[in-house]
């Protein structure tokens, strides 16, 4: 590796790495290459990269297993996704590989993701996998029989800190539920060899006007 600027292999210095005595090579292949040493050396500061949201495994039950990158749940319970829902609308979809039990929705960090199905407390608000969503153990409202979601389809999700609404391959359902409170994050559960994945951005289908992908509280201001 060339150096530029200076003694360390960072160019313009000693490496902050070496400090920790990481041998100078290793240090400036392996650390400064993520930091300021990509951008030229000293001087330069980097663009910050946002996060991705994916599911969060730190926020799951005991029995469930996610893959992909954080886009795929299988096993068994739930799962949180990584950012709550700041911003004033927002989108966000889930595709279902494999069918059995599953829901989909909005929970706070309290939810027990070990006991399923979600929507039995004030802790989540979902669809469940036979068109019914609930909060707080009580029916909000549910699909019409002729249109649940089947192996293949795609179910979209909006919430505006009001009310929750249902999409299903793009298509409006008019079936809002409200009655969640605080902070809140998307939330998916599965048991019964269902399969689902997640899509929080590039979705399969167009938002509805003013609705978006999912933003950090960095982006937002």
């Amino acid at each position: 590796m060339s150096r530029r600027g200076g003694a360390g292999p960072c160019g313009g210095g000693r490496c902050a790495c070496a400090v920790r005595g990481v041998r100078p090579a290793m240090a400036a292949s392996v650390f400064c290459c993520f930091s300021w040493c990509r951008d030229g050396g000293a001087g330069h500061i980097p663009l910050k990269e946002m996060p991705a949201v994916h599911l969060d495994t730190q926020r799951m039950g005991t029995d469930v297993v996610i893959v992909k990158n954080g886009r795929r749940i299988c096993g068994t319970g739930g799962c949180l996704a990584n950012a709550p829902l700041h911003q004033n609308k927002s989108y966000f979809e889930f595709k279902i590989q494999s069918t059995g039990i599953w829901g989909i929705g909005v929970a706070t960090q309290k939810a027990n993701l070990n006991q399923i199905p979600l929507g039995r407390d004030v802790h989540s608000l979902v669809i469940r996998n036979d068109g019914a969503l609930y909060y707080n153990n009580e029916e909000k409202n549910r699909l019409p029989a002729n249109s649940l979601p089947q192996e293949g389809d795609v179910v979209g999700i909006t919430y505006d800190h009001v009310e929750l609404n249902v999409y299903l391959n793009g298509k409006n359902m008019h079936c809002p539920a409200s009655g969640i409170r605080g902070t809140v994050y998307p939330v998916v559960y599965v048991d019964d060899s269902a399969i689902l994945d997640c899509q929080f951005s590039e979705f399969y289908h167009t938002p509805p006007p003013g609705f978006e992908k999912i933003l950090f509280e960095q982006q937002i201001f």
